[in-house]
């Protein structure tokens, strides 16, 4: 008798635990909380540096682009690994390590930018070449584990409840928003205007 192979449905159901279509708005879900979660993390980090008020990011909305992709990347890496939280702050500080000073890099050579200088901010110990310090790594595997044992748990949780439909659609509408944001953010900057 032959055995019926597992669909990606059938793989996201048993890793997840849930449907297909609910991982789809899971992911949603994961951009807005991760770029929203990273735009406070750094409005409040720089408001302590500077001592005043500072839009971060280039987006128009609560969000950082950097931050909303770095979370669904490290869904897509670390969650496979929830059973052992050593390993996903370990493997949560390498990738959005690495992740961020690629970035940085791209960032400042296609463009001339740079969007940020560790080299100019308190707690920037181990920094190279501005691009990251271990500060930031050390947030990323904070980061990393509040996404796997807080997050996701939390956003599954509203989409069980018997209103997890408003759940899905709100989550929804802010990621179509986000999407436009940055869309629309990129395209102000590419001709010159600061969407700031």
């Amino acid at each position: 008798m032959e055995s019926k192979k597992d669909t990606f449905a059938d793989k996201i159901e048993r890793n997840f635990g849930v449907s297909l279509t609910d991982w789809i708005y899971l992911l949603m879900a994961i951009i807005v909380i991760s770029g929203i979660v990273g735009f406070v993390y750094e409005e409040l980090f720089y408001r302590i540096d500077l001592g005043h008020w500072v839009k971060r990011g280039i987006e128009y909305g609560p969000w950082i682009d950097i931050y909303a992709w770095g979370g669904l990347l490290l869904t897509f890496t670390v969650w496979w690994f929830r059973k052992h939280p050593l390993v996903v702050f370990l493997l949560s500080c390498g990738i959005c390590g690495t992740l961020e000073y690629i970035t940085g890099y791209l960032i400042l050579t296609l463009t001339g930018q740079r969007r940020w200088d560790y080299n100019t901010e308190i707690w920037n110990w181990g920094n190279i070449n501005g691009f990251i310090c271990l500060r930031s790594i050390l947030v990323f595997g904070i980061g990393g584990l509040a996404l796997v044992y807080l997050i996701i748990p939390i956003v599954k949780r509203f989409y069980d409840k018997p209103n997890g439909t408003g759940w899905k659609n709100t989550m929804m509408i802010l990621c179509i928003l986000y999407f436009i944001d940055v869309v629309v953010s990129y395209i102000l900057q590419a001709v010159g205007i600061n969407p700031r």
